[in-house]
């Protein structure tokens, strides 16, 4: 459409808007159209040619860059109830980060939905979402229409034909199941992938890791990826063997930092501590080797067995050194080490417990609830809760709420006039909206409620999901 007739048609636009006739001003091809009507239907006439000329012949034709995209694929799940749509988009808007933001997407999945693609969407990136989310995760990511997911099972031939979330989905099931083939499978492929698609596959190894895998880490020695790298000695030392500089400068640099003491008068125990730094930049390179290095490696560095080192650790006497022990730990202890220091500081309870909290990750739920429990009872405060990761939702009861002074401090801090208090109980409550069952959700509202916090606080807006949720939904019939 040139710009003569783009301003006749505005020009029989405005004379309809004004309401007056404008078959005069219609071009000479329309007039003969509509020349042996009435005057009405003349204009009907006129109209109805614009309005074809406007909305269907002369649309202006699609850029060749735009790609169709495939319909979004249907989830296993059903969608949340439209009635409880404004209470996830109110409890995803409070949510201050994609981490929280997950953490409403779990508890909502827990109970036997998924969420409107209008109200949510994951990013191409997300990894650590329900897996009922892998096909919208791979739809996001997809860029060739033509690839569509295998429905056969996965193998080396249909590699290509798996977008990268089906593809890690179908691995860790198979890891579970037949964790030697899904290990042969990422030996054979992942070296081709880039070091950010090949890492998340690696990873995989850690579901059903055992002595089998060894060699295959063993043989990531030489990675390109430093990451690779670093995540097969972790995993090594996992299984009890050297990784990577196992026996390398860095492990007797970090044991610099500790020094071996002995403690009882009777029974004569080995014990282990941190050494005071003396700048900062000590600080700083204690903290780069406690990460570098391994569990496995560091004990044995000091002649003992990883649960003898962690007994022996002085606990206390440096916060930093505690929770960078407890780091390393959670990245490259055995299964048995993790438990060990886990019982160990949950058994000694007060601030040292809280060093689990970096443990969660690898904790059996048994070992998440029991930490949780700790917590509470003891009322350390329980700002901590919303930072655990990797505890399943919607488990706490009431009865764990009231076991101990939990709820007298949190209605202390609600009717507190400072701002810190009222800040920290409303970071509890958001975590308690995570962790609790439907009915003691429903009731917590109304225990805070009437110790002053405001019925409109958007600290309540997932406590109110997670009390509108039913917790035994009807199935999908999909």
């Amino acid at each position: 459409m040139n710009e003569l007739e783009q301003a006749a048609l505005a020009r029989l636009r405005d004379g309809w808007i004004s309401g007056g006739a404008v078959f005069e001003l219609a071009p000479i091809e329309w007039k003969d159209i509509a020349a042996a009507a009435s005057s009405d239907e003349q204009e009907r006439r006129l109209l109805a040619i614009a309005a074809q000329a406007l909305d269907v012949a002369l649309r202006p034709a699609a850029p060749k860059s735009l790609k169709r995209r495939s319909p979004l694929p249907d989830l296993i799940l059903p969608t949340l109830p439209d009635r409880l749509r404004p209470q996830l988009r109110a409890a995803l808007k409070h949510a201050p980060d994609a981490r929280r933001k997950a953490l409403v997407i779990r508890l909502v999945a827990s109970r036997g939905f998924a969420a409107h693609p209008m109200d949510w969407m994951p990013a191409a990136s997300e990894q650590n979402l329900p897996d009922v989310y892998a096909p919208w995760i791979d739809w996001q990511a997809s860029v060739d229409e033509e690839r569509q997911s295998s429905h056969e099972r996965l193998n080396a031939e249909n590699w290509a034909d798996y977008y990268p979330a089906a593809r890690r989905l179908a691995l860790a099931a198979m890891r579970r199941s037949e964790p030697a083939e899904a290990r042969l499978l990422i030996e054979a492929k992942a070296a081709s992938e880039s070091a950010d698609v090949r890492l998340p596959l690696i990873e995989l190894i850690r579901i059903g890791l055992g002595p089998d895998d060894a060699p295959f880490l063993k043989g990531l020695a030489n990675d390109r990826s430093s990451k690779v790298r670093e995540s097969a000695s972790r995993m090594l030392a996992m299984l009890g063997q050297h990784g990577e500089g196992g026996a390398d400068a860095p492990i007797f640099e970090l044991a610099g930092f500790i020094e071996e003491g002995k403690a009882g008068f009777i029974r004569r125990r080995t014990t282990f501590g941190p050494v005071k730094t003396k700048s900062p930049a000590q600080e700083h390179r204690r903290a780069e080797l406690f990460e570098l290095c391994n569990l496995f490696d560091l004990a044995a560095r000091f002649g003992v067995a990883e649960s003898d080192f962690l007994t022996g650790w002085q606990f206390g006497t440096d916060n930093n050194a505690d929770i960078l022990l407890s780091r390393m730990v959670a990245a490259s202890g055995s299964d048995v080490a993790v438990a060990h220091m886990a019982d160990m500081l949950i058994a000694a309870g007060g601030k040292t417990a809280l060093f689990v909290l970096h443990l969660t990750p690898r904790l059996d739920a048994r070992r998440q609830r029991v930490f949780i429990r700790q917590i509470i009872k003891d009322a350390q405060l329980p700002a901590v809760l919303g930072l655990a990761q990797g505890i399943e939702p919607g488990w706490l009861d009431w009865d764990d709420l009231s076991n101990g002074n939990f709820l007298a401090i949190l209605r202390n801090s609600i009717s507190a006039k400072e701002d810190a208090p009222h800040r920290a109980a409303e970071d509890v409550i958001d975590a308690i909206g995570y962790l609790a069952r439907a009915p003691v959700a429903a009731k917590l509202i109304d225990e805070v409620v009437a110790a002053g916090l405001p019925s409109a606080s958007p600290s309540l807006n997932l406590l109110r999901l997670n009390a509108a949720l039913a917790e035994n939904p009807p199935q999908s019939d999909r």
